[in-house]
């Protein structure tokens, strides 16, 4: 009965590329046509129950059932999967979504555990962020180590180029002076701080919750020859505001999708305490293109626990009152979709070193996530948006031509 559920589902959805599902009694049925471009997937699932787990929640149904092998791929593979999935329903074409009922249910959830007060951020943080140094150097840019999008002005670009260039693109909004003191919230492991140490007149503070990321910075700071003007430290943002430390220019790539709508007031209010009033901003997050929305039950469960992808108008929404000004708003519409890719095949390439730190199922979890991320940024809603505030609308020029220049400059000296 579920199986005949599921089956009119996908064929519903899938048209172009190729869905071939072998049920847990034998049967097989097969959806969409061949089409070049397009995947063609094959699956089977090893009992029963899979198909329910499935209809019940798609994201978290499938992706369990692949952790835990009971949805096996047989013809292609996870990230061919996903796209096939996602494509056939892209965000442009106004259809998919969830029932009422459905929206509903994961808006609650996405709720509750949004509820990011500070005792609960370093154990969502550390859920993520402190699984291991060793398998983000296997998956990121040697240079940098961004877990973040990179930024892809050209063709042909290494994952290294891009990277470069993302920190060179944000570096010149920032529109950094000599002397400036800058706060990174959210700093990783280093690599925006060392690369606005090395390249500017400047001392940075970066500000992390995980102490695998602190160490790693400290100790990349150090071989980088930036420690005298670098500082790394393991403090809430919240608690630094109270604080009454005060900073010319704040940057936060990749962070925000952490704080929690509960949180957003809280996070802006902060911001604007650590702002000087003559300081610029440039906040990096990863968004969503239409109206807000919840995270899905998969990634709220298994990757980023208290995490929630903002829409703009809610980002926007709360920043203004705190008398924030978004001087500039760009949206990088498929620049992460090619950076997830990228670290897809270098997991893909490690994977025996990957199942030897963890296990096939950590591998298969991960391999799930970096493909539906994927997915959802090239044929869903999710985007990243870079927005530039001030507290002042006369201190940046009035046009945007300093970006350029100062990009172009960065992206032309060594290191």
């Amino acid at each position: 009965m579920l199986e005949k559920v599921l089956d009119r589902a996908l064929a519903a959805t899938i048209k172009r590329g190729t869905l071939r599902v072998t049920h847990a009694d034998g049967t097989t049925s097969s959806f969409g046509t061949q089409e070049e471009g397009w995947p063609e997937i094959a699956v089977r699932f090893t009992d029963a129950k899979v198909a329910g787990m499935i209809i019940r929640d798609q994201s978290l149904g499938a992706g369990e059932a692949f952790m835990d092998g009971r949805l096996v791929i047989e013809e292609g593979d996870v990230m061919g999967l996903a796209q096939l999935l996602r494509a056939n329903k892209p965000f442009e074409s106004g259809k998919g979504g969830k029932s009422r009922v459905k929206a509903l249910k994961g808006k609650l959830a996405s709720l509750a555990a949004e509820v990011n007060r500070q005792a609960k951020a370093r154990s969502n943080i550390s859920h993520h962020y402190d699984i291991g140094n060793d398998l983000y150097r296997l998956m990121l840019d040697a240079d940098h180590m961004q877990y973040s999008c990179a930024y892809w002005p050209d063709d042909g670009m290494t994952l290294e180029q891009a990277q470069d260039a993302k920190l060179a693109h944000i570096a010149a909004k920032l529109r950094i002076e000599p002397g400036n003191r800058v706060l990174d919230i959210g700093c990783g492991w280093g690599g925006m701080a060392i690369y606005l140490a090395r390249h500017f007149d400047c001392s940075v503070m970066g500000v992390t919750l995980s102490t695998e990321q602190l160490d790693l910075a400290r100790e990349r700071a150090e071989h980088a020859g930036v420690a005298g003007r670098t500082r790394f430290e393991l403090i809430d943002y919240r608690d630094l505001a109270a604080k009454g430390e005060s900073f010319d220019r704040i940057v936060s790539v990749g962070m925000f999708e952490h704080v929690g709508r509960p949180q957003f007031d809280t996070f802006f209010a902060a911001s604007r305490k650590l702002l000087a009033p003559d300081g610029v901003m440039l906040l990096h997050t990863i968004g969503r293109m239409g109206p807000p929305g919840s995270t899905d039950a998969f990634t709220r469960t298994h990757i980023f626990p208290g995490g929630y992808i903002p829409a703009l108008s809610e980002t926007v929404a709360a920043s203004e009152r705190h008398r924030l000004m978004a001087t500039d708003v760009e949206n990088l519409r498929l620049h992460y979709a090619l950076t997830l890719r990228e670290w897809y095949a270098r997991c893909m390439a490690r994977k025996g070193e990957i199942v030897a730190m963890y296990d096939e199922r950590f591998f298969r979890m991960w391999t799930f996530y970096l493909a539906g991320a994927t997915a959802a940024f090239e044929s869903g809603s999710m985007c990243n948006f870079q927005i530039q505030y001030s507290r002042d609308r006369r201190v940046l020029p009035l046009s945007r031509d300093y970006m350029q220049e100062g990009e172009r400059q960065l992206l032309g000296s060594a290191g």
